[in-house]
């Protein structure tokens, strides 16, 4: 691995595709490496499988999105610490140095109230690792707005020791990017690279396709003294064929790479 950012692709932006495939796509297009969305496709989860797919591929798994989302309740266990502890082991396992987690929902009221304080317990139990909580935003629908989440969506309200900077939710919440690096300061462990156009959704485009300062946010990263990897997390589900995929994978790395050679807005 050289010294410059890693690139990763995150298996997300493969979907509907299995796991495998973002194994395949990333070694095909010139990836450093990978993050591994835990999800109900059982690959995902399955350290010796993702391992194989690494060893085959030539391309190490470098971050693990713990199981968060809606349709992920229930993998490995209904209990979120459970959870987040079994992405820790596959993290450990894989060599990969950061778990992305989200801030808890709000009807996980345990989790949510001992949050802080268990999350301070897993980082000393797996002290290898960082485990970067990830900024959100709130939902919009019929005309009205709800946060999710506990305490809110913007986890530097709070205050962790890392966290991972999603630019597409910051499209979604209508906040600034590089206001939102200055805040995570040194806590910056992980970028989520994705564009939005402020819409009020979650739209995960491929970055330069929407309004939010993706280039710029990549080129700070260096001036911040930004020692983590930046994830390719879009959405491609909507693309007609493979090949499509592929090109727009091929241009997010491509913008990726540019923007974090450029020169750094920090130092200037």
């Amino acid at each position: 691995m050289t010294s410059r950012v890693p690139v990763l692709l995150s298996s997300s932006s493969v979907f509907p595709e299995p796991t495998a495939a973002a194994f395949q796509l990333a070694a095909a297009l010139g990836y450093d490496g990978v993050e591994v969305m835990v999800w109900t496709d059982v690959v995902s989860q399955d350290a010796g499988a993702l391992r194989g797919l690494s060893t085959h591929y030539g391309v190490p798994v470098l971050s693990v999105h713990a199981p968060c989302l809606l349709v992920t309740q229930r993998v490995w266990s209904p209990d979120p610490w459970q959870r987040l502890r079994k992405a820790a082991e596959l993290a450990e396992t894989l060599g990969a140095p950061t778990v992305v987690v989200h801030p808890p929902f709000t009807w996980q009221r345990d989790y949510a109230r001992g949050f802080a304080e268990g999350l301070a317990g897993v980082e000393e139990r797996f002290s290898g690792l960082r485990f970067g909580v990830e900024n959100m935003y709130p939902v919009r629908m019929a005309g009205r707005q709800f946060v999710p989440y506990v305490p809110g969506w913007d986890p530097t309200d709070t205050g962790y020791p890392s966290y991972t900077l999603d630019l597409s939710h910051c499209a979604a919440s209508h906040s600034d990017p590089l206001a939102m690096a200055d805040r995570m300061g040194a806590g910056l462990a992980h970028v989520h690279l994705g564009d939005g156009t402020g819409g009020g959704r979650d739209e995960h485009l491929v970055p330069g396709r929407g309004t939010q300062p993706c280039g710029e946010l990549l080129s700070s990263l260096a001036g911040r003294g930004f020692t983590g990897a930046v994830a390719v997390e879009v959405a491609t589900r909507g693309a007609k064929s493979r090949a499509v995929r592929e090109a727009d994978l091929r241009t997010a790395l491509e913008f990726a790479r540019e923007h974090l050679t450029a020169p750094s807005p920090v130092d200037v």
